[in-house]
């Protein structure tokens, strides 16, 4: 990427001073002969590339570094009213001197250096100002660029580390659910391990991309629910609807996965009462629709759980922030013990963002 971005500023730079060697010499050829003319445009073309070029590339870039661009300002004022005396030599003992229009003594040089240097400022402004001009954009098309590059990496660490938070989470909780498994129901924990597969072969090889497809995702979601149920058994009232059409959506990986978490591991579970877990998943016109709702108690509210550790919203709160920026809507509603959770998001039709 950088590489041709230079050769792209090289071509600039050459081609700019092709157009201006070409301006310099047609403008003399008007009124000098053709070898003056010449000579006047190889040599003030030289000279030009010279102080515009010690001006373009040490003087404006350490000023911009520094942020020292008053300090600039006096030596770009200082490099144009040096370069307008040189094009007024130039001018007075290349095209006058030519002509055999100077006096034989100095002193009657002087009005036509004089004038030569009144002539020449506006052009030394314009070679000068243009040239900064040039530069600026590219150096700031450059510190543009290095800044999204390390915006770009800044959020996939971001990312990465949220969702590292996740992977292990998940993988010790179901862990921990076939250890118990295995003391009383080998059976159940032989078919738990088989989820357990899916679950991991999915977060191993599919879960390192910025994107999904929504089907793999879903899935992935539904194993879950399923390892959850085998869990709690009786205990709970688990009822899912999952309608997904759109086979080409794609989604952040595991984004969703706190949800459900979140909705089993806080529901209530009190002695006489029976909890239950409500999921519903809906893809429509490009929108995933997600909701959760789970009965909770008093006695271990969502606040306290929430204050005392684990990954819990703020972690899909900030992946949402970073990968969905004004491309979704999340709202969480908390009244009478029971918890809502409803999630639309902006579906991408592709596997990059």
């Amino acid at each position: 990427m950088t590489k041709p971005f230079i050769l792209r500023e090289y071509i600039f730079v050459t081609l700019f001073w092709l157009v201006f060697a070409a301006a310099v010499y047609i403008n003399f050829q008007a009124t000098s002969d053709k070898q003056s003319a010449v000579l006047q445009t190889i040599v003030l073309v030289i000279v030009s590339f010279i102080f515009t070029h010690f001006l373009t590339t040490r003087l404006l870039p350490s000023a911009l570094r520094a942020k020292k661009m008053k300090l600039f300002l006096i030596h770009a004022t200082g490099v144009i009213l040096l370069l307008s005396f040189i094009y007024s030599l130039i001018f007075t003992y290349i095209e006058v001197n030519a002509k055999n229009m100077l006096p034989e003594h100095f002193s009657g040089h002087l009005p036509f250096l004089w004038k030569g240097f009144y002539l020449a400022l506006p052009a030394s402004f314009l070679i000068n100002g243009s040239a900064c001009g040039i530069k600026f954009y590219q150096e700031h098309g450059r510190i543009e660029r290095d800044h999204i590059l390390l915006q770009q990496a800044h959020l996939e660490n971001q990312l990465k580390l949220l969702q590292d938070q996740i992977n292990p989470h998940v993988v010790f909780n179901i862990l921990n659910h076939i250890h118990i498994l295995m003391k009383t129901d080998t059976q159940l924990a032989d078919y738990l391990l088989l989820k357990f597969s899916d679950i991991l072969r999915y977060q191993l090889y599919h879960c390192s991309q910025n994107l999904v497809p929504l089907p793999q995702d879903i899935e992935h979601l539904q194993n879950l629910v399923e390892v959850e149920k085998l869990r709690w058994g009786n205990e709970l009232e688990v009822s899912t609807d999952w309608n997904i059409g759109n086979k080409k959506s794609f989604i952040a990986p595991l984004l969703l996965v706190p949800f459900i978490e979140n909705a089993f591991k806080y529901v209530c579970r009190l002695p006489g009462h029976k909890g239950y877990v409500k999921i519903s998943c809906m893809d429509k016109g490009g929108f995933l629709s997600f909701y959760v709702e789970n009965c909770y108690s008093d006695i271990a509210s969502y606040k306290k759980k929430e204050g005392s550790g684990g990954i819990g919203l703020q972690n899909v709160q900030k992946r949402l922030k970073l990968q969905y920026p004004n491309a979704h809507e999340l709202k969480i509603e908390s009244a009478n013990n029971v918890y809502k959770i409803t999630l639309t998001l902006e579906l991408s039709d592709n596997n990059e963002q």
